[in-house]
């Protein structure tokens, strides 16, 4: 599946974010916020495809919001709140200038996300391929 293969090549991407330490100059913040956007971006995509494959209709025509409430009610993904700031935080990457709202991303991202998206792989390799 091409959206598994994107997702595993941006999750490799990420990991990138734990080679950095604050403080961040201006560019190497926007390039982990940059990681992490397109993690999620392919994360939702891909659980999109999948859940489409396995005859959710949700997969069809679902926005982020409803696909990773389907993801959950599924058993794709184990931690609906977690998904939903996460979705929240790349909602606000378009407000990354902000420096404050950049370095909560970024930490987030290395506290909660990467872990999420790995334990992610992980379930799709084993149930969902």
């Amino acid at each position: 599946m091409r959206k598994y293969e994107n997702f595993c090549r941006a999750l490799t991407n990420m990991e990138e974010i734990y080679q950095y330490k604050e403080p961040y100059d201006a560019v190497i913040l926007a390039g982990l916020v940059g990681l992490y956007e397109i993690c999620f971006e392919q994360a939702w995509k891909m659980m999109k495809e999948i859940l489409e494959a396995h005859g959710f209709e949700e997969g069809a025509t679902g926005s982020p919001k409803l696909i990773l409430k389907t993801a959950y009610r599924a058993g794709m993904i184990r931690d609906e709140a977690l998904w939903m700031r996460a979705l929240q935080e790349r909602n606000n990457v378009t407000h990354s200038y902000n420096e404050k709202i950049a370095l909560g991303i970024v930490a987030q991202a290395k506290e909660d996300f990467y872990g999420m998206f790995c334990a992610l792989k992980k379930e799709i390799e084993d149930s969902w391929l």
